[in-house]
């Protein structure tokens, strides 16, 4: 698959507002605005649902992790040819919430690589974006820890992370796709972050848990495209 910009990474986690069959009413919302607005909205939901969204709807998916074990005696891994196999076009690498050490990244990232599949890696601090993206992934999300599921997005409160994050990953591979993780909850936030470089953003509580998820997602897709 050929990353386009602008896009969008939902990040389905485990709530409960995007598990089983709450999962497949989210994904419709997203089918439906990436349709819509011709714009490319990736998701990424627990494993149980991966299956269900794939069979139903046209989105391109990522796992919330693999492992770079390989086939065979490997009880309860995540391999990347069984996700590939199901349908997916890539992986979330070390988000805040499953890290993995600097060498799992690599490995991780070089079986992605032998597997076809995008590997989108999480940086949640400077030295690490630095590490990261001397690995040459396919895409990055820049993200501040504290901030996530706060709604006080990246891109307003600590823009200058952003900008260094950019200059830095840019520096080291102009081709890596970098999107903007991180509290972003409005169109206010989605705006600053384009402006700032970013060529997309990452979302999750601020879609999911949302009274209107498709209002939500809409007016973030049209603050992309404008």
């Amino acid at each position: 698959m050929i990353l386009k910009e602008p896009a969008i990474f939902i990040n389905f986690k485990t709530y409960p507002e995007a598990t089983a069959k709450n999962a497949l009413k989210l994904a419709k919302i997203i089918d439906g605005v990436s349709k819509e607005l011709e714009i490319t909205i990736f998701v990424s939901p627990q494993f149980t649902d991966i299956h269900p969204i794939i069979t139903e709807y046209d989105i391109p998916v990522f796992a919330q992790h693999i492992d770079y074990v390989r086939p065979g005696r490997n009880t309860g891994y995540i391999i990347p040819e069984s996700i590939k196999q199901i349908g997916c076009v890539g992986a979330l690498i070390n988000h805040s919430e499953k890290p993995l050490s600097s060498n799992d990244i690599e490995l991780t990232i070089e079986r992605c690589k032998e597997t076809e599949l995008i590997s989108c890696i999480c940086a949640s601090n400077a030295e690490e974006t630095k590490s990261i993206a001397t690995k040459h992934p396919d895409m990055m999300i820049v993200e501040i820890p504290e901030l996530i599921g706060t709604g006080k997005a990246i891109s307003t409160v600590n823009p200058e992370v952003v900008l260094n994050a950019i200059k830095v990953i840019r520096e080291i591979d102009e081709n890596v796709f970098v999107i903007s993780g991180s509290g972003i909850s409005t169109k206010e936030d989605v705006v600053k972050a384009v402006e700032l470089g970013m060529q997309g953003i990452g979302s999750s509580r601020a879609f999911v848990t949302a009274d209107n998820p498709k209002k939500v997602l809409t007016e973030m897709a049209l603050a992309l495209i404008k």
